[in-house]
């Protein structure tokens, strides 16, 4: 099993910044490949970023390339996304994933999921 927590969510104006963490614990994190989701009300989940288990490769979604930086330490079990230039867009639960294979934008890979965080971004 692996429990993630997540924090580091709020209220933020557009513009502004944001840093989620998510610590895990359960596995040896270095096993695991890492994924932030998000879902907004009424909208489905959808992918956010991944990053693979040594940190080297990293994945976005397209709404957030530029804006948003996934990254972890594997000596703190914690993944990171920092949120930069946030959008009334990004407003949404975020939640952090865990994959026993290669981490995939695809969220039915995840075996473990957090509990979420909300991010709210006022205009």
């Amino acid at each position: 099993q692996v429990q993630l927590v997540e924090s580091g969510g709020g209220l933020v104006q557009a513009g502004g910044s944001l840093r989620l963490s998510c610590a895990a614990s359960g596995r040896t994190f270095s096993s695991l490949g890492m994924g932030w989701f998000r879902q907004a009300p009424g909208k489905e989940r959808e992918f956010v970023a991944t990053i693979s288990r040594s940190g080297g490769i990293t994945y976005y979604a397209d709404s957030v390339k530029g804006r948003f930086t996934i990254s972890r330490d594997n000596a703190q079990n914690t993944v990171y996304l920092q949120m930069n230039s946030l959008k009334p867009e990004d407003t949404a639960v975020y939640f952090c994933a865990a994959d026993l294979g290669i981490a995939t934008p695809n969220p039915r890979a995840y075996e473990y999921w957090g509990q979420g965080t909300q991010v709210t971004v006022s205009s």
